[in-house]
């Protein structure tokens, strides 16, 4: 099956989508409807062998408590603030992915205790990581962010540009460090053509990655692609983790 299903008129899709829309608060009625959205979403991925990042961004601590009792562990950030804010007033067993753009100065209070940084972009973020991580005595698992889309906005590594990645001694440079894959966002078009594109374009910089840097490393098997809008072709397309905040989560606050 091929093509977007929010264009397609997917039945799967339109059912998730409205009943995200129909979140309002957070009464049981409302549990009961994230839990259909979730269950749709879980069985489309889980054949797929994908998983599934919550992106909680904007959204209080109660909607995401919600999804956690309802089985959800993995939850995106785009933004080091509000994550911080966030973290303390939830389980402790959340694993916290960053998923926006991260600065130098920040990542010192999340390296303490992410799950996994997911907008890794240059040397300079690395080299903070690593000093950061080796002060926390941690390895802190990340993933490459590539600009594979149209939009001149979007942060990342240019895929003509990242040879710097070769000449580094990457296990002796950054021991605190543990590339898992790379991630990366496709262009926000309703041209469902440019969307798979993008996304094998990723895929295929994720297997070059592989073979040349990375071949012996188990680890290193994630593609984090995907999101509410275009995830079913990201998955068609390789993908092993989708970041989904508006079918999951309605609007943003």
């Amino acid at each position: 099956m091929s093509g977007d299903p929010a264009a397609t008129g997917s039945p799967f899709f339109s059912q998730a989508r409205s009943v995200a829309a129909e979140m309002t608060c957070l009464a049981l009625p409302v549990m009961k409807e994230m839990q259909k959205v979730l269950q749709h979403l879980q069985q489309h991925f889980d054949q797929a062998g994908v998983r599934l990042i919550a992106v909680s961004k904007t959204h209080p601590p109660e909607s995401i408590r919600t999804l956690y009792d309802l089985g959800v562990r993995d939850f995106g950030e785009n933004r080091v603030q509000e994550m911080v804010t966030k973290a303390p007033l939830l389980p402790e067993d959340i694993r916290w992915h960053l998923i926006g753009h991260l600065q130098t100065n920040k990542v010192k209070y999340i390296t303490g205790w992410v799950h996994m940084i997911q907008s890794v972009d240059s040397l300079k973020l690395l080299q903070e990581i690593e000093k950061q991580a080796a002060r926390q005595n941690r390895t802190i698992p990340i993933l490459f962010q590539y600009h594979v889309a149209m939009e001149a906005g979007k942060y990342g590594l240019n895929p003509k540009d990242d040879q710097w990645l070769y000449a580094l001694k990457f296990k002796d440079t950054f021991p605190h460090i543990l590339p898992c894959g790379v991630m990366g966002i496709a262009t926000l078009t309703d041209d469902l053509v440019q969307i798979r594109s993008e996304f094998r374009q990723l895929r295929a910089i994720f297997n070059r990655l592989k073979a040349d840097l990375w071949p012996d490393e188990a680890s290193f098997r994630e593609i984090s692609m995907g999101m509410s809008s275009d995830y079913q072709i990201a998955v068609e397309e390789g993908s092993t983790m989708v970041r989904i905040g508006s079918l999951l989560f309605g609007d943003r606050h």
